[in-house]
């Protein structure tokens, strides 16, 4: 049961507040947090497994309240694990030595997700899917780490080690790698960053000719190469959908797909490595075909960009997403390297621009613990305005578009308060979350309409409360509804009490 006067002042600061934009009920709002090379958590090696929560704790209470509604994190990030993998040994960026456990143990994977779920955030695990040695001089590599076991497996390219993408049985313990985790863990989605075939090293071929010749079949390299990242795309799809239909299946490429100089459905920027062209990932088949679910294009560049204008890509990725989520990825890391990114206004303006795409569905920002400096005071801007009302990840009705019926509600006047009691519909174990909503009058036209695209009257979206409290003065200055939702995002119809 909660408090009334919390309720008080959720009430009066989300009725009056006056927006400068308008905020939809359905976005998604994320964060990577990256874990290689201690980028986001832990901050650094050899914490202690308390302080390694302490840290992941505060860092999802901040983004939380920053806005987020989801988390992108790094479970995996060099055929290294921050779970028990009965494949793979623990990651040296979590414990110092690569295949030394916690101490005291705890699995992090479990831990993290019950803690983002805790704040009604979706947890996606991020797998880097080749990246086998982060740096082939420095990196502490355990004896029962795979380029030991399976040296044959592996190309050296620049200071790293990777997977050959070209061998069969690569993809096939990629495929068990993630076969493992979707089957253990209550994670909400599978996610791959932008490293397939590996950026291009200037002067250098990646040394994959041997697995070429003996599997291309005739094929040009460069459409051979394409063919077994598909592969391993479509694989993994079936994979996961198999395991858990309701789990995700996302992938953030490099924000170029193809140049138009090379193809007449490319984008109008000249990028000097594109995903199809360098890094052999043919994101538009896997989008048309339906292999995974959402995209999220770093599109770390500014408007303006001479190569690579934010607003042309944007436009670009908006009407080629064949309706799958398209979110966009902030480069929120790059405020003040140069002119365009030490203006207030780059972040606030590149919102500006995607909310007037009803074919992009949310963002994602690059990297979390940027958020903690609040630069360009860009996280009091998200907190304050863009973000300022609490919003729902949109569902996907490919995975499911069935929406749960519609709950009893009671209300129990006593004193100066007075209690929502509500009875969850059949399959309540479906249901994430109570939502309710306070109105100004009692159109119900004009209320369907604004929750359906709004969020702003939202007072309340919280797990695990069937019984909420409020004063009763409240009760009768305004008119309330209640809806579930559930946990593909679906919302009931609302159930009007006063």
């Amino acid at each position: 049961m909660r408090s009334f006067f919390y309720f008080l002042s959720l009430i009066c600061y989300s009725l009056f507040f006056v927006s400068s934009s308008a905020q939809p009920k359905y976005e998604f709002r994320g964060a990577w947090i990256a874990t290689v090379d201690n980028i986001d958590w832990p901050s650094k090696k050899r914490l202690s497994t308390e302080q390694q929560k302490e840290e992941y704790i505060q860092l999802l209470n901040m983004l939380q309240q920053t806005g987020m509604n989801a988390v992108v994190v790094q479970i995996r990030p060099c055929a290294d694990a921050f779970y028990p993998s009965p494949y793979e040994p623990w990651s040296e960026w979590l414990t110092g030595q690569q295949g030394l456990a916690p101490n005291p143990y705890y699995d992090p994977l479990q831990f993290m997700v019950i803690e983002a779920h805790k704040r009604g955030m979706e947890f996606h695990a991020w797998f880097n899917p080749y990246r086998a040695v982060f740096n082939i001089k420095t990196s502490s590599v355990a004896n029962n780490h795979i380029t030991r076991l399976h040296p044959e497996w592996f190309l050296t390219y620049g200071d790293k080690k990777y997977f050959d993408p070209g061998l069969p049985e690569v993809r096939h313990y990629v495929d068990n790698i993630i076969r493992d985790v979707v089957s253990r863990y209550d994670i909400d989605a599978v996610h791959f960053d932008d490293y397939f075939y590996p950026y291009r090293i200037t002067g250098k071929e990646f040394p994959d000719q041997h697995s070429y010749i003996t599997y291309g079949n005739g094929m040009p390299k460069d459409d051979w190469r394409r063919s077994n990242v598909d592969s391993i795309v479509v694989q993994l799809s079936k994979t996961i959908k198999a395991i858990k239909p309701y789990v995700k299946f996302g992938i953030s490429p490099f924000g170029v797909w193809r140049n138009q100089d090379k193809d007449a459905d490319g984008s109008a920027t000249k990028a000097g490595q594109t995903n199809y062209d360098d890094l052999y990932a043919d994101i538009l088949l896997w989008l048309k075909n339906g292999w995974i679910d959402y995209v999220a294009p770093q599109l770390y560049w500014e408007q303006g960009h001479k190569l690579a204008d934010y607003n042309t890509l944007i436009d670009w990725w908006s009407t080629h997403a064949y309706g799958r989520h398209l979110y966009i990825g902030h480069g929120i890391y790059r405020a003040g390297t140069n002119q365009a990114w030490r203006n207030t206004s780059e972040l606030p303006n590149q919102l500006n621009v995607l909310r007037k795409y009803t074919t992009i569905q949310g963002s994602v920002y690059f990297n979390a613990k940027c958020f903690n400096t609040n630069a360009k005071a860009w996280k009091d801007s998200l907190q304050q305005n863009y973000y300022h009302y609490q919003a729902f990840i949109p569902p996907m009705p490919w995975i499911d578009s069935i929406a749960p019926s519609k709950p009893n509600v009671q209300v129990t006047h006593y004193g100066e308060n007075c209690t929502f009691t509500v009875s969850l519909p059949a399959n309540s174990e479906c249901i994430q979350k109570i939502v309710v909503y306070a109105f100004n009058s009692l159109n119900k036209d004009i209320h369907n309409t604004i929750a359906t695209k709004e969020g702003h009257q939202i007072i309340y979206a919280q797990q695990n409360s069937t019984q909420i409290t409020i004063a009763e003065a409240l009760y009768k200055q305004f008119k309330w509804a209640i809806s579930v939702l559930d946990y593909g995002n679906n919302e009931s119809e609302l159930q009007y009490v006063h």
